[in-house]
Order: C-alpha cells, then structure tokens, then sequence
C-alpha cells in the first residue's frame, strides 16, 4: 500500500460521487471571449463585471514587482497605501487592503469575535467567511438565507452578503437588527450596485460596521479590502493572522486595482445593467426563470445542468456547471455573469445556445 493511499482513497470517493474537479485552460482573446480547448467561446462565467481586466488603463498600470514580505516587515509599499486612502475617499472610512478576499475574510471573522460570542452568519454565507468563523471558536448560529427574523437576539455580529454569488440575490439588508456589529461582503456588490458603485448595502441605505470587497472582480485587478472603523483597521494590523503573516499584495497588482478603482464609472454600470435587462429577458421568454435581479443570473436547471453546460460548450458559450456541494442537490444550475463587455450579440448568442440545448 502506497504512503498516499488515503489521498488516493479520498479521489476516489469525490469520482465516486459525481463531485471531480478539473483545471481548464482558458486563454483570452477578448474582454468577453477566450480560446478553451481548441476552440473561441463566449465567456458567460468571469467576474469581470465591468469589463476592466483586459482595459488598457488597468493594463498599463502594472508595475513594480513583488512585495517580497509582509506589511509588517518590509512590504509596505507606497502603492498600497495609495490604494487605501484611495479606498478612504471613496467609501469615507478607513481600508486595510489585502492580498485576497480569502484572506481579508479569514482575518476579519477570527479576529473581530472572541470564545463565547454569539455571531449570526446566514446558511449562504462564501466559504472563506465560514472558515473565518470556525477560527474565531465563537458560537456560530447559522441562520436562514435571507431571513433578519431568525437572527437570535443575542447575536454579537451578523454577517452577511451584499450579493449572494449563486443566487445573485440580495438579503433585505434593512431588515436585519444591527446587533453591535453588522458585517457585509461586498465582493460582488462592489463596484456595479449602489450610489457610485458602493454596493448593495450602500444602495439600501445601510452602512455596516464592516464592508469586506475585492478588486478581483469588478475592477480587474486582484487583491482585497475591509472598510471599518479606525478601531477595526488597527486590529487587523495587530491581531488578523492572515494580514499579519502573508507576503504583501504585489505592487503591480495593487497599482492595477488602484486604476480599476479610477476607471469604474457609471457609464460602465450602466451598460452593465442594460446588458442584464437583455440577458435576464432573452432567458424568460425561453420559458426560464433566473434567480435574482442584478448581474449575476443563476438558471436552476436540476440534473439536466451538466448536460446543458456540455451542450453550451458546443454552441461556443462557457458557463461551467455549478453542482453539489457548492448549492444544495436537486439545485444544481448554469450561472450566467453579465459583464459591462458583452456586446447583444453575444447575449443574445447566450439566449439561442441554450434555447437549442
């Protein structure tokens, strides 16, 4: 028996259960298209919603190198702070920027909370959150999607997200108790919802005493931030494990999330939100009913989901299959992403690949 049997062991019973994962090569050839296993599709799954990645300005921002260390030792570079009181201006708060939304939330929920508090996290919550949680070793209640009504009342923080990356709703964030602390995930929000791009909470009117957002999706960048109280931001620096011992955000990508935070405008949400309208409304009149009302456009389609998604393949559209244990079995779906990039013809070509599927 090989020393790796348990891993091997392991494989086995994920092929076993319909649940293998592969890496596939996708190679741009435009801001919505990309050459994929020997062929150019439409890509209907980035989360390039305001189509910056490929936008000459983010472009030629790059420069500098890798930040070599953390921020703590010798990593903290003049770009990063520039980003941060470009963040400060924008959403009117202190901002720690990180090296990812993975890690800005796995410092912020197992630091922010101590043993013995009680914090609500909502059944949909992203796995980065979850695992922050776990960390904390603070009682966690695990309350219903979208449900203010089943947070317990004494519930130290609430967290939430602004824009749920599988339903593409959004929870009734004027409903929910503040609690003490109310903390919402903006990583799909950010940049396209809201005045100015601020976000779900910032549409509905409610400022979280933390807002967690990402530069890898909207603006085209990479890397992360939490806005919060000053208090907050120097328990990051002091006591976030995540911020504390990870090798800084690399200059030349924090110089490109600084130029995506430049070149979002409302232009771009605009056709963002026209582009939805076409897409959410070719879907309906095939006889589906998407999810959710913004840029992200779940379709539930059941056990048929990885079929259509082989068939859409074929037609030139990418929309990878998300199934369980992502979302529950039974709502196994094609989640379609609305960027500001896509011209009608391919949402349109979207709409008729599946209509033939």
């Amino acid at each position: 028996m090989s020393r790796y049997s348990p891993w091997a062991q392991r494989l086995d019973g994920i092929r076993r259960a319909d649940r293998w994962r592969r890496l596939r090569t996708v190679i741009p050839t435009g801001p919505t298209t990309a050459w994929l296993e020997g062929r150019e599709v439409v890509v209907a799954c980035s989360n390039d919603y305001l189509g910056l990645a490929l936008d000459p300005r983010v472009q030629r921002a790059a420069r500098g190198a890798g930040a070599t260390s953390s921020r703590l030792i010798s990593g903290d570079r003049p770009i990063h702070r520039a980003l941060e009181e470009r963040l400060e201006a924008w959403l009117g708060r202190p901002a720690l920027v990180f090296s990812s939304g993975f890690l800005a939330n796995l410092a912020v929920f197992s630091t922010v909370c101590a043993p013995g508090d009680r914090i609500a996290s909502d059944a949909y919550n992203h796995a980065s959150i979850i695992d922050g949680l776990r960390l904390s070793r603070a009682e966690r209640t695990i309350v219903p999607h979208a449900d203010p009504r089943a947070v317990p009342e004494d519930a130290r923080l609430i967290v939430l997200e602004g824009l749920y990356s599988m339903d593409g709703d959004t929870p009734p964030l004027r409903d929910y108790p503040t609690a003490p602390w109310l903390a919402i995930d903006e990583a799909h929000a950010v940049g396209v919802l809201g005045p100015g791009g601020r976000g779900a909470a910032a549409a509905a009117g409610v400022q979280p005493d933390i807002l967690i957002g990402t530069f890898g999706k909207a603006f085209g960048a990479g890397g992360a931030f939490v806005v919060g109280p000053p208090e907050l931001k120097e328990l990051l620096i002091n006591a976030g494990r995540s911020f504390i011992f990870t090798t800084a955000l690399p200059e030349p990508v924090a110089a490109m999330a600084l130029a995506g935070l430049q070149a979002a405008t409302d232009e771009l949400r605009q056709r963002t939100r026209a582009n939805v309208r076409r897409l959410r409304g070719g879907l309906r009149q095939l006889g589906w009913s998407p999810l959710g009302h913004d840029h992200i456009v779940p379709v539930v389609a059941g056990p048929r989901t990885l079929a259509l998604a082989d068939r859409l393949l074929s037609a030139g559209v990418f929309a990878p299959p998300i199934r369980y244990p992502t979302v529950a079995r039974g709502q196994e779906r094609l989640r379609f992403t609305v960027s500001a990039a896509h011209t009608p013809e391919q949402l349109d070509r979207i709409c008729d690949a599946l209509g033939a599927a």
